[in-house]
């Protein structure tokens, strides 16, 4: 009986190594698998052009020539609020971003974007702060897309009627 129970290790080492290495293999990466499932969207294959927003916050992308036309308004509310328009170029996930406002101020920086949201870095260059009134910013800023029509983003207003997603 001994004989038989001692060839099991034997036996076990043989059949891992026919497994043809499956455990080598690193897991799914969880947004990866995501996609796959179409549980998430997948960036590559989303056109960026659209209305997002979040509370009172609003961004809106249009497709121009090879890139896109910009606006974002940042509003906190008692005229505390940022507000710029411009261009931004896509490549993978990471939307550059080139911002306007009144008198000329400018403002760059990469933005992310994965599907259905645009997310500002937290932190964005101090030139940035000339778009903004005081106390506003628009590091951190995350919306969400509401529509993926061009026509909804280009209606898109600051709250003085200046349309942000237009030359």
């Amino acid at each position: 009986m001994r004989w038989p129970l001692a060839l099991l290790p034997l036996l076990a080492a043989c059949s891992a190594e026919q497994g043809g290495g499956n455990e080598t293999l690193a897991p799914p990466d969880l947004e990866d698998a995501a996609i796959e499932r179409g549980l998430v969207r997948d960036p590559a294959d989303t056109d960026v052009t659209g209305l997002y927003s979040r509370d009172t916050d609003r961004v809106c992308v249009i497709r121009q020539g090879n890139g896109y036309r910009i606006g974002a308004f940042v509003d906190y509310g008692d005229r505390v609020s940022c507000t710029g328009k411009g261009t931004a170029a896509r490549s993978g996930e990471t939307l550059s971003i080139d911002l306007t406002g009144k008198g000329g101020a400018r403002c760059s920086f990469d933005a992310r974007f994965d599907g259905d949201r645009i997310i500002f870095p937290g932190s964005v260059p101090d030139d940035c702060a000339r778009l903004c009134g005081p106390r506003a910013s628009f590091a951190g800023l995350e919306v969400q897309r509401l529509s993926e029509s061009a026509a909804e983003a280009a209606s898109l207003r600051t709250a003085e009627g200046v349309r942000l997603c237009e030359d």
